[in-house]
């Protein structure tokens, strides 16, 4: 189930705000303060990176974010609609994305993901594309009767 959801305009000076409500709800969340710079940075690419899809497809609907809190599991989700060229899906850090003059910042995004979050799933078909991220949470600490 979502704790937060967020959609914005598919404008640059969005991104930043999905970043500082991201690091917010992580941090209530349980993740470890050490790992907040991580979640800030990651969602910063993909929030950037669907903009950028949005911006050079002509797509005036939002991009989605989804921040989940799980018993020991944090994971946010950033949608785009923009569709595959192929309306094929690709994962595990295939851009899988339309065939555009910033395939290679997309990629370079995607790398930047997956060096910073150890459980990313990207997906993408006709639809559009999904990034999926998640970090553990700390468990909370036992209560004394």
């Amino acid at each position: 189930m979502a704790t937060v959801e967020l959609r914005f305009s598919a404008l640059p000076e969005h991104v930043r705000t999905a970043r500082l409500v991201a690091a917010a709800v992580a941090r209530r969340a349980g993740v470890d303060e050490a790992v907040l710079d991580e979640v800030r940075l990651a969602v910063g690419e993909a929030c950037s990176r669907a903009v950028g899809l949005h911006a050079n497809g002509g797509l005036g609907t939002p991009v989605r974010v989804a921040l989940i809190e799980d018993e020991k599991r944090f994971s946010i989700e950033v949608g785009d609609d923009a569709p595959t060229a192929s309306g094929s899906e690709g994962s595990g850090g295939a851009s899988g994305g339309p065939v555009a003059e910033s395939d290679e910042e997309g990629d370079m995004g995607l790398a930047v993901i997956s060096g910073l979050v150890d459980d990313v799933e990207v997906t993408s078909d006709e639809k559009g594309g999904l990034i999926r991220m998640s970090w553990p949470t700390a468990p909370e600490p036992a209560t004394l009767p």
